[in-house]
Parts: C-alpha cells; sequence; structure tokens
C-alpha cells in the first residue's frame, strides 16, 4: 500500500521527533493529544527545541524557507476524527499496557479499515497492545530511537498477526524516510530494550557495589566502547522511572534475574527522582542529583 499521510498519537520527545521526521521527509502529518497547550508546546519544540529545526537553521544545513514549509505539514488535534484520513498512524503514549491498548483501540475506530496502526512501544509486544482491536493484521510495532531525528534505526516488530503486506510497507516507508529498518520477533523487549536493559541495570549494580563513581563509569562507559553517553546519562534522558518499569517488565515476562531491579534503581522511582527532562514534571531530578 501507498502511505501518503501520517499521524502520530502521543506529543512528547518521542512523539515530536516522530511527526519531524515525517514532515522533514514530505509527508503531512497530524499530531493527537489530549490538550492543546501540550500540542503547542511539541510544536514549539519542533521548530525550537534542543533537536528542533531552528538548529539547523543556526548550523547552515537547512533554510528558514525549508522549516517553514515543513512546519506547514504538521497539524494537530485533540480529536481521534483527525485521524480518519491516515494511512498510518504511530502510537507513542507512555509505556504503559492498559494506556496503549486503549489508544489502539481508539485509534482503530477512527481509521480506515486499511490503515497501519504501529507502536511506538521500546519493549511491550505487540500482541499485547493490539489484544482488543478487531483487525490485528494492521498491527506492527516501530521502535524508534532517541532523538528520533538522528538515530537511523527502526526496529520494526512483526507479530505473528501482522500481515505480510503490512510488514513490507513499514520497512519500505521506513527507508523512504532515511531510516535503517530492522525486523525482529515480537518478544518483550525486542532485541534492542533487553540489550540495553542488561547494560544499564549492571552500571547500576556496580555503582552499587563501589566498583567506580556514577560519573566515572559514564567515563569509561564513553571511552572504552565509543557510546555517545554513559548509562548514568542516558537513564536521565530515558526517565529512571522508564528504566525501573522495563526491568520490572522483563524480569515478569522472561524470568531471566538479570532483569530484576536494582535496590538503588527502585529507591530513585519512590523517592521521585525520575530523570533530568522530568523535573518540570514534579520529580527531584535525577542520577546526579543524589550522592
Amino acid at each position: 500500500m501507498d502511505i501518503r499521510k501520517t499521524a502520530v498519537v502521543g506529543s512528547g520527545v518521542m512523539g515530536q521527533g516522530i511527526a519531524q521526521v515525517f514532515a522533514r521527509s514530505g509527508f503531512p502529518v497530524t499530531i493527537i493529544d489530549i490538550r492543546e497547550d501540550i500540542l503547542a508546546n511539541a510544536v514549539r519544540s519542533i521548530r525550537e527545541g534542543r533537536y528542533g529545526l531552528m538548529n539547523l537553521v543556526r548550523k547552515g544545513t537547512m533554510t528558514q524557507d525549508e522549516v517553514d514549509k515543513i512546519m506547514e505539514r504538521i497539524r494537530t488535534s485533540t480529536s481521534y476524527d483527525s485521524l480518519s484520513d491516515s494511512d498510518i498512524v504511530v502510537e507513542a503514549v507512555p509505556e504503559n499496557l492498559d494506556l496503549k491498548r486503549k489508544v489502539f483501540v481508539e485509534i482503530e475506530k477512527h481509521v480506515g479499515e486499511n490503515t497501519i496502526i504501529a507502536s511506538n512501544t521500546s519493549g511491550i509486544t505487540i500482541a499485547e497492545i493490539a489484544q482488543d482491536i478487531e483487525r490485528k493484521e494492521r498491527a506492527v510495532g516501530m521502535h524508534w530511537f532517541n532523538p528520533a531525528g538522528i538515530m537511523k534505526l527502526i526496529e520494526v516488530v512483526r507479530a505473528k498477526m501482522t500481515s505480510e503486506e503490512v510488514l513490507n510497507t513499514v520497512v519500505d516507508f521506513s527507508k523512504k524516510i532515511g531510516k535503517t529498518p530492522v525486523v525482529v520477533a515480537d518478544v518483550p523487549g525486542f532485541f534492542t530494550t533487553r540489550f540495553i536493559e542488561g547494560w544499564l541495570l549492571a552500571a547500576i549494580r556496580s555503582y552499587e557495589a563501589n566498583v567506580a563513581s556514577k560519573t566515572d563509569i559514564d567515563t569509561m562507559a564513553k571511552l572504552a566502547f565509543g557510546f555517545p553517553m554513559g548509562p548514568f546519562e542516558l537513564m536521565n534522558i530515558i526517565g529512571i522511572d522508564t528504566v525501573y518499569h522495563i526491568s520490572e517488565y522483563l524480569r515478569d515476562e522472561t524470568g531471566d534475574p538479570q532483569f530484576i531491579p536494582p535496590v538503588s534503581l527502585k529507591q530513585m522511582v519512590i523517592n521521585g527522582y525520575l530523570g533530568d527532562p522530568k523535573v518540570k514534571y514534579g520529580s527531584r531530578g535525577g542520577w546526579f542529583d543524589i550522592q
């Protein structure tokens, strides 16, 4: 099938990034969220934020005219009715199974029978998320990475019910928007989340065992392995609560003891230290705000 119009449900960091990529690639995109002020902030961030388009203008890699044309392709709405003419809708709401299931049901109610419904989940199986929709063959995973405008990989998750047509369309579409799609099985955590979660939890356990400080662990990870940021820096961006909930999910689903949440991770979440980007939402900051 031919994808011409796109949509994203959820205007957080990942939703903003996905919408920006769609618009930069020439596709009209509708962003759905629950309030107009949230959507206004998202549009402002797409244009002016840390990974916003105006940064590219300042660097000389994009013109003001190009920015204006990209922004014209972006529209926002608080109503699922605005999804009616979309060829693909990417769900990018928080990593909560009940919420994602509800969003999938709402999307299906308001789109055509051939619309692809994709989830940007980082580890919940598509089978679980799509459990309550009727056209399960239209469901697929599109796991993006932050920042979406820069990171090349899209982990395309093929559930057992995903049709061959949907899978091939998403793979081809991912290439059209400048990404590298890799197809993975619909298992908890897929590949990337299993891999990164194990690495993050191992770093926490090394810190708990006084092997090295948080700052030194981050430094060694960058200098020894070439990672752009260390595990504690990365957790502050992902969200410490997200790391914790993913570890619980993977532990419960796989039974693998490597995913048992370390004590200090659990304590961070209980005490409200959720990560630097979440400070403005009432948390107390991240790993480097405590001893």
